[in-house]
């Protein structure tokens, strides 16, 4: 079991979540979307977190040689101009169920970093915040998108069972 704290602070930002072998695929977003919001159903169950080894989210850069195939294909965010960029984001973010941290988390609006029809597309960079100001966590939600809210690693440290503190890319 891992708990997930702001690394500037030391709140905890989850309770005992399980490790995931890896991310699970998206299937068809539409399947069980919700009919109110339009939002997917969350990548990740509630009660557990996975680690995405691939770039996710903010910044983009443009596109320099032939892409290899993404393990993240069908969860890339939506971006004006897909294709031409490609996610530079941090590697080894921490997915986590959006119910397992938003009560500790709360959004912040600068710029156009929530936008989206129906919830924040998370391609504008972190989204949300620990109570201290630090952004550490992405949320995309979009209805063009998977629900997932990504953990910044640099910005959040996890406790395992039984072990010390160790950074979220442990």
């Amino acid at each position: 079991m891992t708990v997930f704290y702001c690394a500037k602070c030391g709140t905890a930002l989850t309770g005992d979540l399980l490790a995931l072998p890896s991310v699970p695929d998206i299937g068809d977003p539409d399947d069980g979307r919700d009919k109110k919001t339009s939002q997917a159903l969350s990548t990740v169950p509630r009660g557990h977190y996975a680690i995405a080894p691939d770039p996710w989210g903010a910044p983009f850069v443009p596109v320099t040689a032939p892409r290899r195939p993404s393990r993240a294909r069908g969860r890339e965010l939506l971006r004006i101009t897909p294709g031409v960029t490609e996610s530079a984001g941090p590697r080894n973010s921490v997915v986590v169920h959006p119910d397992d941290v938003m009560p500790q988390l709360v959004s912040f609006i600068h710029g156009d970093n929530w936008t989206g029809c129906c919830g924040p597309t998370g391609a504008h960079g972190p989204n949300l915040a620990c109570t201290c100001g630090s952004r550490l966590a992405t949320w995309a939600t979009d209805c063009m998108g998977p629900n997932e809210l990504h953990l910044d690693p640099v910005r959040v440290s996890a406790w395992h069972q039984g072990e010390a503190a160790e950074d979220a890319r442990g």
